[in-house]
């Protein structure tokens, strides 16, 4: 028994069928739903089992969810299980021998120094890769202060009850560049753009990093991913 059209109702015969979308069509029966284009099988676009030409097939729109107290109240939650997470990665790798000390108003002169020790290094190599003879010893006033700072840093950690082997020793100079925007999300971290140099880096562990954005001069935990060496 020969099926009835999708579109008028009548019956299709074979010679002018077109079966398509689970129906049953006459050919020129088969046209877009908005513009009445006559489609065929190689240009029809289907949605919702109806046919519609390439200008005129629905686009696909997303919802906008609104921001009520129930949505808001998830959000604060879902951000404060993130915290969580952090913190409790955070005390993980300090078990595993590195350990942030507090932001004291010794260990902000100790990092200045380091930021100076750093800097002084950078130069030094600048100058040399420029081939005007520079040669850096263990004797040279730089690597002297460099030394010293490290020491500094281990008394104070002494001071405070912590093991001098988990105190990370001050680094020479690490600049990175970021490679994408960060928000902070946490009061101990620091935002950047696409393209801020960091400088004064110090690896925490395989997934963060200490540094300063140039840019800004605040200095912060990082996500290591987000930024790449330059030197």
């Amino acid at each position: 028994m020969n099926p009835p059209c999708a579109r008028c109702g009548k019956i299709v015969y074979p010679t002018e069928k077109v079966s398509c979308l689970d129906k049953n069509w006459h050919k020129g029966c088969f046209h877009c739903e908005v513009c009445k284009m006559t489609l065929n099988m190689k240009n029809y676009k289907g949605y919702d089992k109806k046919p519609y030409c390439n200008a005129h097939y629905p686009k696909t729109s997303f919802t906008i969810v609104t921001d009520t107290p129930e949505n808001l109240r998830l959000r604060q939650q879902s951000e404060l299980q993130s915290q969580v997470k952090y913190k409790k990665d955070f005390e993980e790798s300090k078990g595993r021998g590195v350990s942030m000390m507090t932001d004291t108003p010794e260990m902000q002169r100790l990092r200045r120094t380091q930021e100076q020790i750093s800097n002084a290094k950078y130069h030094e190599d600048f100058e040399r890769t420029r081939g005007r003879g520079f040669t850096p010893g263990l004797d040279d006033p730089s690597m002297e202060r460099y030394q010293r700072a490290n020491q500094m840093m281990g008394e104070a950690a002494y001071a405070k009850g912590i093991h001098p082997q988990a105190v990370v020793s001050v680094p020479l100079q690490r600049v990175y560049r970021a490679l994408y925007d960060y928000a902070a999300q946490d009061h101990d971290e620091v935002s950047f753009r696409d393209g801020d140099v960091i400088v004064n880096a110090q690896p925490i562990d395989e997934g963060w990093m200490y540094g300063t954005v140039q840019r800004t001069g605040k200095s912060g935990m990082l996500p290591a991913n987000y930024v790449e060496c330059c030197n």
